[in-house]
């Protein structure tokens, strides 16, 4: 049994794409070119994380068409398909700048422009609108949207985010 902490979900095999082996996938990431030359991905298979390697991949957004090296007929596309797909994290790509893996800022602290320290980052919660990164406060829930207009800087190396939250925003939470 693998370890699914080492890794990260990259997408999910959809379903056959004709009938010689070849799957539709899903690729759950920003910039899907950036795995244009993926040689192997892990499919979650039963609770296990099984190696398969890539023969050809055709991107397209964020789907493509991926021919796996021995998934030669449609009935081994079909065993696969709706399987989620992961890479290790030690694949993912660098990020630079304000730009950040939800999973690196954890424990970060926060620190806003004008109110100060506020505290630590326990958890990220990734709605379809709006990220928001979830920190408490003498056991008061805050949440803070995750936006290129609330942050400000990002310092990996004193591992601090300096925000510029709404006004009003943490004592909304505060003063509940």
């Amino acid at each position: 049994m693998n370890n699914f902490d080492d890794y990260y979900l990259l997408g999910k095999v959809i379903k056959p794409h004709g009938y010689q082996g070849k799957v539709n996938i899903w690729l759950d990431v920003d910039d899907p070119l950036e795995y244009k030359s993926l040689q192997i991905v892990f499919l979650n298979l039963r609770g296990a994380l099984i190696p398969y390697f890539i023969a050809s991949i055709q991107i397209l957004n964020n789907k493509a068409v991926v021919e796996f090296q021995d998934v030669d007929d449609i009935e081994k596309a079909e065993q696969i398909s709706n399987s989620e797909m992961y890479l290790p994290m030690s694949e993912l790509p660098v990020l630079t700048g304000n730009k950040f893996y939800y999973h690196e800022v954890i424990d970060f602290s926060v620190t806003d422009k004008n109110r100060g320290t506020i505290g630590k980052i326990s958890r990220i919660f990734d709605y379809p609108n709006q990220a928001v990164m979830q920190i408490f406060v003498d056991e008061k829930e805050v949440l803070i949207p995750i936006n290129s207009h609330v942050i400000i800087e990002l310092k990996r190396d004193k591992k601090e985010i300096l925000i510029d939250a709404p006004e009003g925003l943490i004592d909304l939470y505060l003063n509940a």
